[in-house]
C-alpha cells in the first residue's frame, strides 16, 4: 500500500477564531497533523490548551462565535474546511465520527438505545429499520454490551456510565468511520471500566483499520494506546514524536512537567509531588514570546522575546523550545550545559507553597500515639425504592452501605476506594453528619452522632465540613468568592464583622489567592482556582475533619499536583483529619496512610497504605492497582486486558456471598453461598476473601474489626 493510501487525516496550518465581546480568541493557532490509517495519535495538554476545539474544528462542530480563519483539514484527499453545511452533514457519522466526554448529555434521553444507534445507517445509507436495527444490535453485540437485545429497548438513564459510552462507541462506528476522534472518552469513568474501554478501542481500531485521535490529558492513557504524540499548549502544538521517544526522552519543559506532575503508585505519602505554577495564559491577552515562559523553570529573557518555531530536532523530536531540556547532555561531552532556572527575570504567576516532606517512619509513630476521632461500628444504609408505578409494584431497597466497620486517628488521612456505586460518597456523607445510617454506630471523638441533640450535632457539624467533587455546583454562582467563604462563620456566629473579613483574608492567603479574589464570583475562576475556594470554606470554622469526595478527579494533572500539594501542607499546618474519597488509587496511594476498599457497600480490604499497594490481599484491590494508566510505554503495553471485567452488580438485589465473585477469577463454589471473613494479612491490614492473593498472619486485627481465625492459601 502506498504512502498516499495509508493517509487518513491531513491538517495543514489551522487557525480556529473565537470571535467574542473581549476580543478575538486564537483557540487553535497554526496547527499540522498527520494520521495514517489504523494509527492513533494522542492529543494532550492541560484544559484551555486547544485539545478539543482542536477535535471540533475537524468535525466542523464550532460554536456560533468560533471560524476556521485558516489551513486545511483534508480527510481523504477532501478538504472539509470548504465544504458546505449540508456537504458536511453528510461526511460526520460517515467518514468521521467523534465520541464525546460526556455519553449521558450526548444520548437523546427519550429514544431508545436501538434507535439511537441505527440512526447513522438510516440518515447516511436509507437503510431501512429492520435491516438498521439488525446493524445495531450487531454494533452493540460488538462492542461487549451484554444482552444487547434487551438493551436495545433501554433508554440511556437505565444504562450504567461505562454502558453509555459503549453506546457511543457503537453508534461513532456504526457506519465505519476512516476517522475517530475520542474527546476524553473515559474521564468519567472508574479505572476499571476506563481500561475495558481502551481495550475496546483498540481492538476495534485494529479489526476496522480506522485512524484515532485520542484527545486526553491523562498522559497514562496516552503511554499505552498511543502511536505517537502531540502535546498542545495555549492553542499550539509545542512537541510531537512517537510515544517512546517522548517519554523516554521528553524535550519541552511543559511536556516535562506535565509527567513530573503526575501522581504515581511508587509517589509515597511521605513524597512530595511537583506542580506547574500558575495557569495557562489568557488568549484574548498574549503578551508575545514564549506562551509558557512564565511557568518555565528554564526562562530567560530570551524567551520573551519572540515566540519560538516548531522545529525538527537532530533526534526527530518536533519541538518549540529555543532550550530543549537534555538536549545539550544528549549532544555529549564539550556541549553547552542546560541553561539554570531564572529567579527574578520573569514575573512568576501566583503558586502555592510546597508540600512539606515528612519522615515516614516518624508519621507512623505519631499516628500510632494519635487518639481516635472517628469510630464507625457495623454501619448499615438502605434507600427505600418502589418497583414499578401499578398495583403490586412492591418495594424494595438499594443496600449502600453494609455493615462497615472502620477507625480514623486524629491528623491521619484515610483514603477510601472503589468503583463508582460502592458506596463510598454515602458513607462519607454519613460520617460528615449530612446522612443518617439506617443502622450501626458512628462516634465522634466517642459522641454518637445519632444520640445528640440539634444544638450539639450543629456544633459537631462546624467540627465536621465537606469538599465536594464538582467545585463549580457546590458553590452559589450569585455569591461573590468573599460572601461564599465567610457565610460558614456567620451561620455558625463565629466573630463579629471584621473579624469574620479578616478569617477571609487569612484563607484566601493560605490557599494562594490574591486578596482581590473576594469581590469575584465563582465563573471566574479555573477549576482548580475554584476548588481551592472549596477548601478554603471547608477550612473556615477550623474543622477537625475534612470528607473531601474526589477532590481532584475533574482537574488536569498540573492543577491537581497543586491541589493534592496544598492539601498536605494544611494539614500539616492546622492538624487537619482527611476522609478522601477517591477512585483513584494514584491519588490515595500519595495522600493517604490508611486505605480502605469498598465494593456494593462491604469494605473488602483496610490496611496501611504502604502495604496494601505493595502486598493487596484481595482480588478486586488487586485489580484496581492494576487498571491504573502509568505513564510509562513499557509498562502500560505490558498489561494484556483490563484486570477487572464487567459491570458493577445492582445494589437492589446483591450477589449472594461474596459480592465480587461475579467478576472474580479466582472465584468457587464457596464464594456464592459463604460471606467471606475478614482475615489478617500484616500489622493492621486486614481483607475479606476465600482465596486471598497473601498469606494470612498472627498479627492483632485494627481496632473495631472482628476477623477469622488464619488459614493458608489455596
Amino acid at each position: 500500500m502506498s504512502e498516499a493510501a495509508k493517509r487518513v487525516l491531513e491538517v495543514e496550518h489551522l487557525r480556529t477564531e473565537f470571535h467574542l465581546r473581549a476580543g478575538t480568541v486564537a483557540a487553535v493557532d497554526d496547527v499540522s497533523l498527520t494520521i495514517d490509517e489504523g494509527e492513533c495519535v494522542g492529543l494532550v495538554g492541560e484544559s484551555g490548551c486547544g485539545k478539543s476545539t482542536t477535535g471540533l474544528s475537524i468535525m466542523r462542530l464550532l460554536p456560533a462565535v468560533g471560524h476556521i480563519t485558516a489551513g486545511k483539514v483534508m480527510l481523504g484527499g477532501r478538504d472539509l474546511v470548504g465544504l458546505s453545511e449540508p456537504q458536511m452533514r453528510a461526511v460526520r457519522g460517515n467518514d468521521v465520527a467523534m465520541i464525546f466526554q460526556d455519553p449521558m448529555t450526548s444520548l437523546n434521553p427519550t429514544t431508545q438505545i436501538g434507535v439511537q444507534v441505527a440512526e447513522p445507517l438510516r440518515i447516511h445509507f436509507g437503510t431501512s429499520r429492520k435491516a438498521a436495527m439488525d446493524r445495531a444490535l450487531e454494533m452493540l453485540d460488538l462492542v461487549g454490551i451484554p444482552n444487547p437485545r434487551e438493551r436495545m429497548r433501554d433508554y440511556p438513564h437505565q444504562l450504567s456510565g461505562g454502558l453509555r459510552q459503549r453506546v457511543m462507541i457503537a453508534m461513532a462506528l456504526t457506519a465505519e468511520p476512516k476517522l475517530l476522534i475520542a474527546d476524553e472518552p473515559t474521564t468519567a469513568l472508574d479505572v476499571t471500566i476506563q481500561a475495558q474501554i481502551l481495550d475496546l478501542l483498540d481492538r476495534l481500531r485494529s479489526e476496522l483499520s480506522m485512524a484515532v485521535l485520542l484527545i486526553t490529558h491523562d498522559m497514562g492513557v496516552i503511554a499505552g494506546r498511543a502511536d505517537r504524540v502531540i502535546v498542545m499548549y495555549a492553542g499550539k502544538i509545542v512537541e510531537a514524536a512517537s510515544t517512546p521517544e517522548l517519554f523516554g526522552t521528553t524535550r519541552h519543559p511543559y511536556a516535562q512537567a506535565l509527567l513530573e506532575s503526575v501522581p504515581q503508585l511508587t509517589t509515597s505519602s511521605t513524597d512530595r509531588i511537583p506542580s506547574i505554577p500558575g495557569h495557562p495564559p489568557d488568549l484574548a491577552n498574549l503578551s508575545g514570546g514564549c506562551r509558557f515562559a512564565p511557568r518555565c523553570r528554564y526562562a530567560e529573557p530570551a524567551c520573551i522575546a519572540a515566540e519560538p518555531p516548531l522545529e525538527t530536532l537532530p533526534d526527530g523530536h518536533l519541538v518549540a523550545c529555543i532550550h530543549p531540556v537534555g538536549l545539550a547532555q544528549a549532544a555529549g561531552a564539550g556541549a553547552a550545559e542546560q541553561p539554570p532556572a531564572v529567579e527574578v527575570v520573569l514575573e512568576q504567576p501566583e503558586s502555592l507553597p510546597q508540600a512539606p516532606v515528612v519522615d515516614a517512619a516518624a508519621r507512623r509513630s505519631e499516628l500510632a500515639d494519635a487518639p481516635l476521632l472517628v469510630e464507625i461500628e457495623n454501619l448499615v444504609k438502605e434507600f427505600p425504592i418502589r418497583r414499578g408505578l401499578g398495583i403490586g409494584g412492591g418495594a424494595a431497597s438499594l443496600k449502600a452501605i453494609s455493615g462497615v466497620s472502620l477507625t480514623i486517628r486524629r491528623g491521619e488521612t484515610f483514603g477510601l476506594a472503589g468503583e463508582s456505586g460502592c458506596g463510598k460518597t454515602t458513607l462519607g456523607r454519613i460520617v460528615a453528619a449530612h446522612e443518617y445510617p439506617t443502622s450501626g454506630t458512628v462516634r465522634i471523638e466517642g459522641d454518637e452522632l445519632l444520640k445528640l441533640s440539634r444544638a450539639e450535632l450543629r456544633r459537631h457539624r462546624s467540627d465536621l465540613q465537606l469538599m465536594f467533587q464538582d467545585p463549580y455546583a457546590s458553590l452559589d454562582p450569585r455569591m461573590r468568592v468573599g460572601a461564599i467563604i465567610r457565610e460558614p462563620l456567620m451561620v455558625q456566629g463565629v466573630g463579629n464583622r471584621r473579624q469574620q473579613w479578616e478569617r477571609v483574608a487569612e484563607l484566601l492567603n493560605e490557599i494562594g489567592l490574591n486578596r482581590r479574589a473576594v469581590d469575584l464570583y465563582p465563573h471566574e475562576f479555573s477549576g482548580g482556582q475554584r476548588q481551592r475556594i472549596g477548601m478554603a470554606r471547608a477550612l473556615a470554622l477550623s474543622p477537625r475533619l475534612i470528607v473531601a469526595d474526589e477532590p481532584v478527579s475533574a482537574l488536569d494533572v498540573s492543577i491537581q499536583s497543586q491541589i493534592l500539594n496544598l492539601m498536605k501542607r494544611l494539614q500539616s499546618d492546622h492538624g487537619l483529619t482527611y476522609m478522601v474519597i477517591s477512585h483513584d488509587l494514584a491519588v490515595l496511594r500519595y495522600l493517604s496512610d490508611t486505605i480502605g476498599v469498598m465494593y456494593l457497600g462491604k469494605l473488602v480490604e483496610l490496611g496501611p497504605s504502604a502495604s496494601v499497594y505493595a502486598n493487596a490481599a484481595h482480588p478486586y484491590t488487586h485489580g484496581l492497582i492494576q487498571a491504573i494508566p502509568i505513564p510509562d510505554p513499557k509498562i502500560e503495553r505490558a498489561k494484556r486486558s483490563a484486570p477487572v471485567r464487567g459491570e458493577l452488580p445492582s445494589a437492589v438485589n446483591p450477589p449472594s456471598g461474596c459480592r465480587f465473585r461475579t467478576r472474580c477469577p479466582l472465584a468457587q463454589e464457596i464464594c456464592a453461598e459463604l460471606d467471606p471473613p475478614m482475615q489478617v494479612f500484616g500489622e493492621g491490614h486486614v481483607a475479606a476473601c476465600h482465596f486471598p492473593l497473601q498469606s494470612p498472619t498472627d498479627d492483632a486485627p485494627p481496632r473495631g474489626i472482628t476477623v477469622a481465625a488464619p488459614a493458608a492459601v489455596s
